[in-house]
Protein backbone atom coordinates (compact mmCIF):
# COMPACT_ATOMS: atom_id res chain seq x y z
CA UNK A 1 0.00 0.00 0.00
CA UNK A 2 1.36 3.40 -0.97
CA UNK A 3 0.69 6.29 1.42
CA UNK A 4 1.91 9.80 2.07
CA UNK A 5 3.18 12.83 0.21
CA UNK A 6 6.78 13.32 -0.87
CA UNK A 7 8.49 16.21 -2.67
CA UNK A 8 11.43 14.99 -4.76
CA UNK A 9 13.03 17.03 -7.52
CA UNK A 10 13.44 16.05 -11.13
CA UNK A 11 17.05 16.36 -12.28
CA UNK A 12 18.25 17.71 -15.64
CA UNK A 13 18.19 14.18 -17.12
CA UNK A 14 14.54 13.61 -16.19
CA UNK A 15 15.34 11.36 -13.23
CA UNK A 16 13.41 11.31 -9.99
CA UNK A 17 14.30 9.72 -6.65
CA UNK A 18 11.59 7.36 -5.51
CA UNK A 19 10.57 7.80 -1.88
CA UNK A 20 12.94 5.63 0.17
CA UNK A 21 10.11 3.76 1.89
CA UNK A 22 8.93 2.34 -1.48
CA UNK A 23 12.25 1.47 -3.10
CA UNK A 24 12.30 -2.17 -2.03
CA UNK A 25 8.78 -2.78 -3.32
CA UNK A 26 9.61 -1.16 -6.67
CA UNK A 27 13.18 -2.42 -7.06
CA UNK A 28 12.14 -5.26 -9.39
CA UNK A 29 10.55 -2.88 -11.85
CA UNK A 30 7.58 -0.63 -12.35
CA UNK A 31 5.45 0.92 -15.04
CA UNK A 32 4.87 4.67 -15.45
CA UNK A 33 1.93 5.82 -17.55
CA UNK A 34 -0.46 8.72 -18.03
CA UNK A 35 -3.02 9.17 -15.29
CA UNK A 36 -6.10 11.27 -14.92
CA UNK A 37 -5.89 15.00 -14.07
CA UNK A 38 -2.54 15.20 -15.89
CA UNK A 39 -0.54 13.28 -13.31
CA UNK A 40 1.49 10.13 -13.88
CA UNK A 41 0.64 6.74 -12.41
CA UNK A 42 3.45 4.50 -11.15
CA UNK A 43 2.50 0.85 -10.71
CA UNK A 44 4.53 -2.03 -9.33
CA UNK A 45 4.79 -4.71 -12.03
CA UNK A 46 2.31 -7.07 -10.37
CA UNK A 47 -0.35 -4.34 -10.06
CA UNK A 48 0.18 -3.31 -13.69
CA UNK A 49 -0.28 -6.95 -14.69
CA UNK A 50 -3.55 -7.10 -12.73
CA UNK A 51 -4.83 -4.02 -14.57
CA UNK A 52 -3.67 -5.45 -17.90
CA UNK A 53 -5.60 -8.65 -17.21
CA UNK A 54 -8.73 -6.69 -16.32
CA UNK A 55 -8.52 -4.58 -19.48
CA UNK A 56 -7.84 -7.70 -21.54
CA UNK A 57 -11.15 -9.14 -20.37
CA UNK A 58 -13.07 -5.93 -21.15
CA UNK A 59 -15.04 -5.97 -24.43
CA UNK A 60 -12.92 -4.68 -27.31
CA UNK A 61 -16.18 -3.67 -28.98
CA UNK A 62 -16.62 -0.90 -26.37
CA UNK A 63 -15.13 2.31 -27.78
CA UNK A 64 -14.35 3.73 -24.32
CA UNK A 65 -12.30 0.60 -23.50
CA UNK A 66 -10.37 0.88 -26.78
CA UNK A 67 -9.72 4.59 -26.28
CA UNK A 68 -8.58 4.20 -22.69
CA UNK A 69 -6.40 1.19 -23.47
CA UNK A 70 -4.69 2.95 -26.36
CA UNK A 71 -3.67 5.97 -24.32
CA UNK A 72 -2.87 3.94 -21.20
CA UNK A 73 -0.61 1.39 -22.91
CA UNK A 74 0.89 3.61 -25.63
CA UNK A 75 2.21 5.99 -22.99
CA UNK A 76 3.43 3.26 -20.61
CA UNK A 77 7.12 2.93 -19.88
CA UNK A 78 8.61 0.06 -17.92
CA UNK A 79 11.48 1.14 -15.71
CA UNK A 80 13.86 -0.40 -13.21
CA UNK A 81 15.14 1.96 -10.52
CA UNK A 82 18.90 2.46 -10.50
CA UNK A 83 21.04 1.64 -7.44
CA UNK A 84 20.29 5.08 -5.99
CA UNK A 85 16.52 4.59 -6.29
CA UNK A 86 16.04 6.87 -9.28
CA UNK A 87 13.77 6.32 -12.25
CA UNK A 88 13.90 8.13 -15.56
CA UNK A 89 10.63 9.68 -16.65
CA UNK A 90 10.43 9.73 -20.46
CA UNK A 91 10.09 13.18 -22.10
CA UNK A 92 6.56 12.54 -23.40
CA UNK A 93 5.31 11.69 -19.92
CA UNK A 94 7.10 14.72 -18.44
CA UNK A 95 5.34 16.95 -21.01
CA UNK A 96 1.94 15.36 -20.33
CA UNK A 97 2.21 15.99 -16.58
CA UNK A 98 3.94 19.37 -16.91
CA UNK A 99 6.91 18.16 -14.88
CA UNK A 100 9.95 20.37 -14.69
CA UNK A 101 11.87 20.48 -11.42
CA UNK A 102 9.57 20.50 -8.41
CA UNK A 103 7.39 17.40 -8.15
CA UNK A 104 5.08 15.79 -5.67
CA UNK A 105 4.80 12.02 -5.33
CA UNK A 106 1.70 10.84 -3.52
CA UNK A 107 0.71 7.42 -2.33
CA UNK A 108 -2.63 6.40 -3.82
CA UNK A 109 -3.18 2.94 -2.36
CA UNK A 110 -2.04 0.52 -5.11
CA UNK A 111 -0.02 3.10 -7.06
CA UNK A 112 2.05 6.21 -6.72
CA UNK A 113 1.14 9.39 -8.56
CA UNK A 114 3.66 11.95 -9.77
CA UNK A 115 2.42 15.53 -10.06
CA UNK A 116 3.97 18.85 -10.98
CA UNK A 117 4.17 20.64 -7.62
CA UNK A 118 1.99 23.56 -8.74
CA UNK A 119 -0.64 21.25 -10.27
CA UNK A 120 -0.82 19.21 -7.06
CA UNK A 121 -1.17 22.37 -4.95
CA UNK A 122 -4.08 23.53 -7.15
CA UNK A 123 -5.74 20.12 -7.10
CA UNK A 124 -5.32 19.72 -3.35
CA UNK A 125 -6.70 23.22 -2.67
CA UNK A 126 -9.81 22.44 -4.73
CA UNK A 127 -10.39 18.98 -3.31
CA UNK A 128 -9.64 19.43 0.38
CA UNK A 129 -12.69 21.58 1.05
CA UNK A 130 -14.91 19.22 -0.92
CA UNK A 131 -13.46 16.30 1.08
CA UNK A 132 -14.09 18.08 4.39
CA UNK A 133 -17.64 18.96 3.36
CA UNK A 134 -18.77 15.50 2.28
CA UNK A 135 -22.09 14.84 3.92
CA UNK A 136 -22.46 11.23 2.84
CA UNK A 137 -20.25 8.24 2.48
CA UNK A 138 -18.40 7.85 -0.81
CA UNK A 139 -17.99 4.16 -0.06
CA UNK A 140 -21.05 3.15 1.99
CA UNK A 141 -20.24 0.76 4.80
CA UNK A 142 -16.48 1.21 4.44
CA UNK A 143 -15.80 4.52 6.16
Amino acid sequence: MFLGTHEPRLDEKGRLFLPAKYRDELSGGLVITKGQERCLYVFPMDEFQRITDALRSAPVTAKAVRDYSRVFFASASDEVPDKQGRITIPPGLRRYAGLDRDCVVIGANTRLEIWAAAAWADYEAQQEQAFADLSEEVLPGVL
